[in-house]
């Protein structure tokens, strides 16, 4: 795990599809959750200037005019957790993978289950793009912020057809922000995996 850091602050980020908090250390952003699930760390202090340049992409992000983040990144999890993320990190904008082709990337060809789990244990999404991951025989598959969701972000990457996916435009107003956390994504079930960059 990585070392705990206690200078914790925060920024709310609105987008097409929710408010998104995005909360950091000293080393780099922790995690990103949906304003409406999230209740940010008593210890954390809301930083706007701090974390302009997260808020600038990710709203450039979502407005279809960003392919690659640039922000340093400190998510905590286990040695493994933090080598699937890596992979995810490397999977193009515009491009999928499999749970499957992730695990033999990380010579673990049999993990295809704890790649899942790692997938959806994920603290940062769209920075590190875990709906890039999709099961081997093309099927979405699960995603804790919402099956919707994924297909309206890999339409907007233009990696499936615009078609298939509600447009952020169709999307309901983002909610009025409140707090009480969850996990901003719930674990994945996996099918197969392939490789991963962060974008």
């Amino acid at each position: 795990m990585f070392r705990s850091n206690s200078n914790l602050r925060h920024t709310f980020v609105p987008t097409p599809l929710s408010e998104l908090c995005v909360l950091a250390d000293d080393i780099g952003i922790r995690r990103i959750d949906l304003t409406s699930r999230t209740q940010t760390p008593p210890e954390s202090r809301r930083d706007d200037h701090a974390l302009a340049d997260a808020h600038e992409q990710l709203r450039a992000y979502f407005a279809g005019d960003l392919r690659t983040f640039t922000l340093p990144l400190n998510p905590l999890g286990t040695p493994f957790q933090r080598k699937v993320w890596s992979a995810l990190q490397e999977i193009p904008y515009g491009e999928t993978s499999t749970y499957a082709r992730i695990a033999t990337q990380l010579k673990k060809p049999t993990a295809t289950r704890a790649v899942g789990a790692a997938n959806g244990a994920n603290p940062i999404p769209f920075i590190i793009p875990c709906h890039r991951v999709i099961g081997s025989n093309g099927a979405l598959t699960g995603y804790a912020l919402g099956v919707d969701l994924k297909r309206t972000l890999l339409a907007l990457e233009r990696a499936i057809p615009q078609r298939d996916a509600k447009l952020f435009s169709d999307m309901p107003a983002s909610p009025t922000r409140k707090r009480g956390l969850e996990s901003p994504e719930s674990s994945e079930q996996p099918s197969n995996l392939p490789r991963a960059s962060g974008s």
